[in-house]
């Protein structure tokens, strides 16, 4: 992919800052359950409670080239989304991104590098060691520019679920569900989070400022499949354990994902009621 513009000012740079210790045990939770599990659990730091403020850092444009990366992703997510929700008839809030090293406190608790990306809705902060990178390569065999750009992307379709007030019926639906009920709602909640990716790349080849090039779609595709519980499952543990899915098999994410990018139609988007999964 290659990128014009300016990059977004929503860029929280923590990066050299000390993120503390996991409050509360509760982060720390999340990336044992992790490890237990081989399961990308980032959709569950999204939902947790809001537990207070988080520390800020420098804001604007970083000047380094992996920070004007993330700034420039951001940048068009914003110009489509800004255009998706004018054309429902409403105004789109743009989401701050938080790039951290190790640690990072959120609205939703302290985390750490290890649950990966994630978005919290108490702050409506993308929060993202830049690190993370390196495993998506060296770990996920899924490098590149644009799988790099999916991530991003998909954490602000959770981001575009929350102004939708979808992630708020998510959270009234956690105490009134079995744990596998929840979970195939959760599934659905992060197969449209990919199908908002697929929309945003659908769109942002339109973008005077973003260019896709060849080979992009597929490193999007190639990470999508890398993550899915399916295959994380079967990594760490050896089996596939379909009740315990909470983000999709590798083969549904990159359906929707693909959905979007062929579409860009919103509409199409409505994983809850879909047949396809």
């Amino acid at each position: 992919m290659q990128w014009f513009g300016k990059g977004s000012g929503n860029i929280d740079d923590r990066r050299g800052m000390s993120g503390g210790a996991i409050g509360g045990g509760l982060g720390i939770i999340v990336v044992i359950l992790g490890l237990i599990f081989g399961t990308d659990l980032t959709g569950l730091v999204s939902q947790l409670p809001i537990e207070g403020a988080a520390t800020e850092g420098k804001r604007g444009v970083p000047t380094d080239p992996a920070g004007k990366f993330v700034a420039g992703v951001l940048e068009s997510t914003d110009s489509v989304w800004i255009a998706q929700f004018k054309e429902m008839g409403s105004e789109y809030e743009q989401p701050v991104l938080s790039i951290f090293d190790d640690h990072a406190e959120s609205a939703c608790g302290s985390a750490s590098a290890a649950v990966g990306p994630f978005y919290c809705p108490g702050d409506r902060h993308v929060y993202i060691d830049l690190s993370f990178y390196k495993e998506l390569s060296d770990r996920f065999g899924a490098a590149g520019d644009f799988a790099q750009a999916y991530v991003i992307a998909h954490e602000v379709g959770h981001h575009v679920q929350n102004l939708l007030g979808i992630s708020d019926k998510m959270q009234q639906a956690r105490g009134q569900l079995s744990e596998t009920e929840y979970n195939r709602l959760s599934v659905k909640l992060e197969l449209q989070a990919d199908f908002f990716a697929g929309l945003w790349a659908h769109h942002a080849q339109n973008l005077d400022n973003f260019r896709l090039e060849a080979g992009d779609i597929e490193e999007a595709l190639t990470a999508a499949n890398a993550i899915g519980d399916d295959k994380l499952q079967k990594q760490a543990q050896g089996e596939i354990v379909p009740d315990a899915f909470t983000h999709g098999t590798s083969a549904q994410r990159m359906y929707w994902f693909k959905k979007g990018f062929d579409t860009g139609d919103f509409k199409q988007g409505d994983t809850f009621n879909s047949n396809e999964l």
